[in-house]
């Protein structure tokens, strides 16, 4: 029996036998399709190849593509764990031509592989075909030998697919696997073609056309294919099972699951190990990718995912975080075709022990909640969607899990009062997420590049170079000239400009030529590796073709440069003083400071940041040359370099590192990086953190500066330091002592001064007046300056003399006033404190007040309106007394 992992392997050794070039899954995030929230089919990466607006060195490719449907149009979360199939993360294994091949080997290759290669018998097989493409059906009965009851064409759009509303299509045909007449389920495009019986394995897509609105279609020059072959489905087949959940992979996750919870595996609970296997894998595999969990976006889904997982968990009894101890588990089955699983371990680990210690926190009470409110339900009723809301609002329950944790009681979820009470949030995560994906891609770029091919950078080594403008361009246009005051963007064959990219920011400055200059004021990259110059000519005309000298700011790019330097110093110090899980999330490298947001889970402390700090400043102070490598990312990563997690890297990658020497043994510091470096360490200068904060849940940002930016908030500190000193008529070295004794004086003298203000306030009241009105004896004192905190201690004095048993205090510290009710125990069934500090505070412009019958405290704006606020007290209690 093959296992999943030698099923991939032959797969993509079989068409790499073919000429197939075999290209690593690209992340889970897709770079080239904002409209895409995850990857969720083979062909993403390839989507500029087959539209034409990119091209490759290689026209066939085979890939294992790593697929997440949780979210968005493709969405399997709510049947995960309860169907055969249904899975949030799976492989789609493919092979793909680029106008090379077309629909006679496409279908030679399948049919190949399929019976000869994998063995499976041919009358177990049958194949569909949209209904027009007699292509199709006749290439199926000369290669394969089927006849037409097994060649079945469907007529509807499931056989027909397209790329969007305009752009490539085709027709599709699939391989089907028949379980035999004992499993329940009829042949696709008959009415029981949902059965269990014939299982779709592999779909191969015959791209032909291009479609314009309003549906007219045209040949395309170059047909194209692209097929999907699910591993998970076959290899279900390839190991004589019917689902999914029953092949290696899974029953060795399930089997974890089952070990760690101590519940059978087939027992009551054997729906939720099936969740949690599932939800394991996609949730490493986005963590992996860059996604943490977050409230919306990518990062909502994967916390849904997760959290679904955590409460099956909790439901097998487990009582602490437990989902992160079955990392080891799916790493040993998946870590050898995915290493980004082995290298993100640490990240992977973390940030899933933290969510759930999170959740873990929150889940008994929302339970607890949700079982009160069923036991109030009618058999049958749903439950009220403000209910369902208060869950997610109050416990972070998605409805998903609201109602996977209602299935089987009879009971569902008022989804449309859910929403109502929930569509504020809706808009707010529908308007985050709108436009969240990577920039869209403009054709022009892909255009430019494949006429005028790479652009080539200099800037490592210089900071001006000659080149040769390739292109003029402003808007959507090539222009063939821009006069003076034009917007435009350059395009040079060679260039020392860096364009923004890896949280550097681009460089400004200058192309010059004999009496045309223009000013640069953005350097970014578009299409993969074309460097764009934005600008505006500010002498002559600029013309395709002229040479001229690129002059880059050099003050500016070095401080950038330090900057960028200094930030992989401060990387490492982060992984070193607070752990292997620290990894970059974020990273903003400008001439004015450093951004940087890391993988966290709490907090970093003072004291932590000052050693970090430290750190850096004696890494720079070592003065070590910063050597830089290039190699392929395998190699570099195997060697120790620390690459960010979902960034896509090419064949060869520049190493940096810093903190050793030339032969570059034991670097201190080494990361996979692109970006403009210091030669030293020590050209950095000196480094000073500036502030720490957090971003979102796992995520802290510090703020820092390096270089010259370094040195000026240094000196600025020192000014202001020295201008204290001066102020104090002491040295700046006997400043913080002067400082200390200063405040000491001070609080000194404020508890003099209270003390003083007390004796004042509570001397003498007989002495003073006591008001009798009605029954009431009525002391009322304004204390000034006293500070309002101090008024209910004070009234408790004066009661506690005897002399008054209603006791009335105004502070008018600050200009505002603040008072204070306090009644004896003879006269509080008669007066109301509330009511005497209430009549107080409208005199003096307030609103409101509160506390007890005894003991009441309100304010307004207006201290001098103190004598109004005592009359005001006087007729409120005339009422009462």
């Amino acid at each position: 029996m093959l296992t999943t992992n030698e099923i991939r392997t032959a797969f993509l050794e079989y068409f790499a036998s073919n000429g197939h070039q075999i290209v690593p899954s690209s992340s889970l995030v897709p770079k080239n399709d904002p409209t895409l929230l995850f990857t969720n089919a083979g062909m993403v990466q390839f989507k500029n190849v087959f539209t034409g607006q990119e091209t490759r060195p290689y026209s066939r490719a085979t890939t294992a593509q790593k697929v997440v449907r949780a979210g968005g149009k493709h969405n399997d979360l709510d049947n995960v764990g309860y169907t055969a199939r249904h899975h949030t993360f799976f492989e789609m294994m493919g092979n793909f031509s680029f106008g090379d091949y077309f629909k006679p080997e496409a279908i030679e290759f399948a049919w190949n592989l399929v019976t000869k290669g994998f063995n499976l018998p041919k009358d177990k097989l049958l194949v569909t075909v949209f209904a027009e493409d007699e292509d199709a059906a006749g290439l199926w009965r000369s290669i394969a030998g089927l006849d037409d009851s097994r060649i079945i064409r469907i007529p509807t759009s499931d056989n027909f697919w397209r790329m969007g509303d305009t752009g490539p299509c085709g027709p599709c045909s699939e391989i089907f696997f028949d379980h035999g007449p004992d499993v329940p389920g009829g042949p696709p495009g008959s009415p029981d073609e949902d059965g269990d019986r014939f299982v779709e394995i592999w779909n191969l897509v015959f791209m032909q056309y291009f479609e314009d609105p309003p549906g007219t279609r045209s040949p395309l020059p170059r047909p194209s294919i692209d097929t999907g072959l699910g591993l998970e489905r076959f290899a279900a087949i390839m190991q004589g099972k019917r689902d999914n959940y029953d092949t290696d992979t899974f029953v060795a996750l399930i089997q974890a699951s089952a070990d760690l919870t101590h519940q059978a595996v087939d027992g009551p609970f054997k729906a939720s190990h099936r969740v949690v296997a599932d939800h394991l894998r996609s949730t490493a595999f986005l963590i992996a990718d860059g996604v943490l969990p977050a409230k919306d976006g990518r990062g909502y889904v994967l916390r849904r995912i997760m959290r679904r997982a955590m409460r099956h968990l909790h439901m097998m009894g487990t009582t602490e975080p437990t989902f992160y101890k079955l990392l080891p588990a799916l790493i040993q089955q998946m870590g050898g075709a995915y290493p980004e699983l082995v290298h993100g371990e640490a990240l992977i680990r973390e940030t899933m022990r933290g969510e759930e210690e999170r959740f873990k926190a929150m889940l008994d009470r929302g339970l607890h909640l949700l079982e009160e409110e069923k036991s109030h339900l009618a058999s049958g009723a749903p439950l009220p969607g403000d209910v369902a809301f208060r869950l997610y609002d109050t416990f972070g329950f998605p409805l998903d899990l609201t109602q996977d944790a209602l299935r089987g009681s009879g009971h569902d979820v008022d989804v449309k009062g859910f929403e109502d009470a929930m569509a504020v949030q809706r808009q707010r995560a529908r308007a985050a997420w709108t436009g969240s994906g990577d920039t869209a891609v403009e054709t022009i770029w892909f255009e430019a590049r494949d006429k005028f091919g790479a652009s080539e950078f200099l800037g490592y080594s210089t900071e001006q170079a000659d080149g040769e403008v390739q292109a003029v361009i402003a808007g959507n246009e090539f222009l063939k000239e821009a006069p003076v005051g034009s917007e435009v963007a350059v395009l040079l064959n060679q260039t020392p400009f860096y364009g923004e990219s890896g949280g550097q920011a681009g460089d400004t400055g200058f192309l010059t030529a004999s009496g045309v200059k223009v000013a640069i004021t953005d350097t970014q990259k578009k299409a993969g590796d074309l460097i764009v110059h934005y600008g505006t000519v500010t002498e002559g005309t600029l013309r395709p073709g002229m040479a001229v000298t690129a002059t880059v700011d050099h003050d500016r790019r070095s401080a950038i440069r330090a900057h960028h330097s200094a930030t992989h110093l401060l990387h490492e110090a982060l992984r070193r003083h607070l752990g292997a899980h620290v990894a970059q999330k974020g990273s903003l490298n400008t001439a004015e400071r450093l951004r940087f947001d890391v993988s966290q889970p709490r907090p970093i402390t003072d004291e932590e940041l000052a050693a970090i700090e430290a750190e850096v400043n004696n890494r720079i102070r070592d003065n070590s040359q910063v050597v830089t490598r290039s190699m392929t990312p395998d190699e570099a990563i195997a060697e120790g370099a620390t690459a960010l997690f979902g960034e896509k890297y090419g064949d060869e990658v520049r190493v940096v590192s810093m903190g050793a020497g030339t032969d570059n043994k034991n670097p201190w510091s080494m990361e996979l990086c692109g970006g403009t470096h210091v030669t030293r360490t020590g050209d950095i200068g000196q480094f000073r953190i500036v502030s720490e904060s957090g971003v979102s849940a796992g995520v802290r940002r510090i703020e820092a500066v390096a270089g010259k930016a370094a040195q000026d908030l240094t000196v600025s500190n020192e000014q202001r330091l020295t201008q204290m000193a001066a102020m104090m008529k002491v040295s700046v070295a006997d400043a913080p002592e002067r400082l200390a004794a200063v405040l000491e004086e001070r609080r000194q003298m404020e508890k003099q001064i209270a003390h003083l203000q007390r004796q004042l306030a509570t001397g003498n009241v007989a002495a003073a007046g006591v008001d009798k009105i009605g029954a009431a004896r009525l002391a009322t004192r304004n204390v000034g300056e006293t500070p309002p905190r101090e008024l209910k201690g004070l009234a408790e004095t004066i009661l506690k003399q005897g002399n008054a048993d209603v006791v009335v205090l105004i502070s008018t510290a600050d200009g505002k006033g603040s008072v204070v009710a306090a009644i004896g125990p003879d006269m509080v069934e008669k007066v109301d404190a509330v009511a005497l500090v209430r009549a107080a505070s409208a005199a003096m412009g307030g609103k409101g007040g509160g506390g007890r019958r005894d003991m009441a405290q309100a304010g307004g704006p207006d201290g001098q309106a103190a004598d109004a606020a005592f009359a005001a007290v006087r007729e409120t209690l005339k009422t009462m007394a």
